[in-house]
């Protein structure tokens, strides 16, 4: 049985007052749950690629992974519960998630290290790119809240491509 996507709109067991507009919470649940579902893809991509690490630096990398992984995490329930309390819902399931996520699946039976990185790295600083982006329609809904918990969250997200690129990238 296929379910359908997630209504914008709220039924009234789930509504929560806000004094933000309904057509500024409709838009802002619609960015953030988008940013949901990449943050979730990108979670277990990263212990995927903590999971199968392999190599001499194996140790680093796979310590590396893990702790980004458990930052990626953090952010899922902070930035659903942010949903909720504009009065709007957020993810329900995995099926949601899937048809949401811009980031890209990686199920390649083996994936060097050097590209595990790399694409990590891509899509770290894809994420930091979606959340300023979400950030600026956000400020502008006057949603001070939410733009200062995607603040916090773009410096974090830059901080892992950083790392991933540092830990990647050759010296000439």
């Amino acid at each position: 049985m296929k379910h359908p996507v997630a209504k914008a709109s709220v039924s009234s067991q789930l509504a929560v007052p806000s004094d933000l507009a309904a057509t500024v919470t409709h838009d802002i649940s619609g960015a953030m749950n988008a940013l949901l579902a990449d943050i979730f893809a990108l979670y277990l991509k990263t212990k995927n690629f903590h999971w199968h690490m392999s190599g001499p630096h194996f140790r680093d990398f796979h310590l590396l992974l893990d702790e980004q992984a458990d930052q990626i995490f953090a952010m899922t329930d902070v930035l659903a519960e942010r949903v909720r309390k504009i009065g709007r819902v957020t993810l329900h399931s995995i099926g949601e998630i899937s048809r949401l996520q811009r980031v890209l699946d990686n199920d390649a039976a083996y994936v060097t290290p050097q590209d595990m990185l790399a694409e990590l790295r891509e899509d770290n600083g894809t994420l930091a790119k979606r959340m300023r982006e979400a950030h600026a329609m956000i400020e502008a809904g006057n949603d001070v809240a939410t733009s200062s918990i995607l603040e916090v969250y773009i410096d974090e997200t830059e901080r892992r491509a950083w790392f991933l690129y540092e830990s990647s990238h050759m010296a000439p």
